[in-house]
């Protein structure tokens, strides 16, 4: 059976490709973007079967109102993918407080609205699936991205909790974190994104980091295709990893927090105080 998809952050990038990949095997999309003008060569392909919706995500009623609109359009919701997000660019110290707020109001308030927006319909069919993006950021931090490593950390925890939630539904949750994907004009992450004003006390952090930056190396045409497997598996994880390349610095990350955690075991006990009696 043919899914329907409402996917966000749909004019380029892997939000684009995840449009395509769908619409070439017979499903049906709502694809979101503030700008729909991209998607015009996908109207003319598919016709009715692609709806393109002009969207912020920061803007709550008009999430609402879209997430209806692609109900009643297409008669029903199956998967909701939340694509749409932006990197913020700079050192802790460096960060506006308008900078932080904005990229939260994108990447974790927007993903909230569409949740909030769909979960209704999704509940009400006892089926469905969210799959949030997030990124290989939302699981170790590196510096000079801390709000964008903030943002993803939130989705993190927010969508675990949900996945808890809405089981009893029949609702499916999934975390998606993707390695660096090909889907920018730019290979170095610190060409891209929303740059705060840069204090020269960081200058050669950030020469050393932008020297030994990984080239993003992923194909978003093979990411859409895994992204097809996953949304029809019938027991997807909660969490998977698009791409290979990070896995080692993962792995190694994840036994260092063990090994302190460990190493510093007689502290937390310490720390907890005298047992009761």
């Amino acid at each position: 059976m043919s899914k329907v998809w409402y996917i966000t952050g749909s004019s380029r990038g892997l939000g684009r490709n995840f449009v395509e990949a769908a619409l070439s095997r017979g499903d049906r999309v709502a694809a979101t973007a503030r700008t729909t003008a991209s998607l015009d060569d996908l109207v003319t392909a598919y016709g009715d079967a692609l709806l393109p919706l002009e969207l912020d995500v920061t803007d709550k009623p008009a999430v609402f109102d879209s997430v209806k609109q692609a109900k009643e359009h297409f008669g029903r919701l199956d998967v909701i993918v939340n694509n749409a997000g932006y990197t913020q660019i700079g050192a802790v110290e460096e960060l506006s407080e308008q900078e932080l707020r904005d990229q939260m109001e994108t990447n974790l308030f927007g993903a909230v609205w569409v949740i909030q927006a769909a979960l209704p319909h999704l509940r009400e069919r006892r089926s469905g699936h969210i799959i949030q993006l997030s990124s290989v950021a939302g699981l170790v931090a590196m510096p000079l991205v801390g709000a964008y490593h903030a943002s993803k950390w939130a989705l993190e925890g927010l969508n675990e909790a949900l996945a808890g939630e809405v089981a009893a539904f029949g609702v499916k949750v999934t975390i998606i974190e993707p390695d660096a994907f090909a889907t920018r004009d730019g290979d170095n992450p610190l060409d891209y994104g929303h740059m705060a004003q840069m204090d020269p006390a960081y200058d050669e952090l950030r020469q050393s980091l932008s020297a030994t930056a990984q080239q993003p190396t992923g194909d978003p045409a093979a990411a859409a295709q895994a992204l097809l497997t996953l949304a029809d598996t019938d027991d997807p994880p909660l969490r998977v990893l698009f791409g290979h390349d990070f896995h080692p610095m993962i792995q190694q990350a994840y036994a260092d927090r063990l090994t302190t955690w460990a190493d510093w075991r007689d502290l937390s006990t310490q720390a907890h105080g005298p047992l009761g009696t």
